[in-house]
């Protein structure tokens, strides 16, 4: 069975990333890892389904044993990306999606050499202020560190693999799935391909 491909893609607040990778999910079988984290379970929630609920302990443990793909910390707790949960669903042949920070992009590229690191981008930081202001739902003080914040991670761009400019949807939805149904046949997977055509 060939392996699946991992594909981290990051981009600004405000940029449309979400936006852009729903649409891509309509065309491409893309699949999702259950995170893991240390908050306490809400009513409702399914261990393994919503996440994997453990210690501090067990997540710090985790890390310092290069388990963890990547994690931030938000309200006192961890959450994270379990490398063992993105490779099993690799090893069963599904394309798997991390939308996440820079940061844990540049770990993934890290402890994953092959993944394929898509960073979208707004049309210029001028619209993404636009963007984020007819939101109406984030004070100037807000806006003005979410811009700042985006021009770092823009400059990190340069260490991903493709930037797709999202100043029209359709061009950017288009370019998203390019990328990937080409990295699907490209020249780094060609050993597993041939492989796989002599042995059928």
């Amino acid at each position: 069975m060939k392996k699946g491909m991992l594909i981290v893609v990051s981009g600004p607040s405000g940029c449309g990333k979400g936006t852009v990778l729903s649409e891509v999910k309509k065309e491409i079988e893309l699949s999702y890892s259950v995170s893991v984290t240390t908050r306490e379970i809400r009513e409702g929630e399914v261990d393994g389904i919503n996440y994997h609920y453990i210690s501090k302990k067990e997540f710090e443990d985790l890390i310092s044993e290069e388990k963890i793909l990547e994690y931030t910390t938000y309200c006192g707790n961890y959450y994270g990306t379990l490398r063992e949960e993105v490779e099993e669903r690799r090893n069963q042949g599904h394309d798997v999606l991390l939308e996440i920070e820079v940061v844990g992009a540049a770990n993934v590229k890290r402890l994953c050499p092959d993944a394929v690191l898509i960073f979208i981008a707004p049309p210029s930081v001028k619209e993404l202020e636009r963007r984020l202001r007819k939101r109406g739902t984030e004070t100037e003080e807000v806006i003005a560190e979410r811009v700042s914040q985006a021009e770092r991670e823009i400059k990190c761009s340069v260490d991903y693999d493709y930037i797709i400019i999202n100043g029209e949807l359709e061009k950017a939805v288009n370019d998203v799935s390019s990328v990937i149904i080409a990295e699907k046949v490209s020249a780094q997977n060609k050993e597993q391909i041939i492989s796989e055509v002599l042995n059928q």
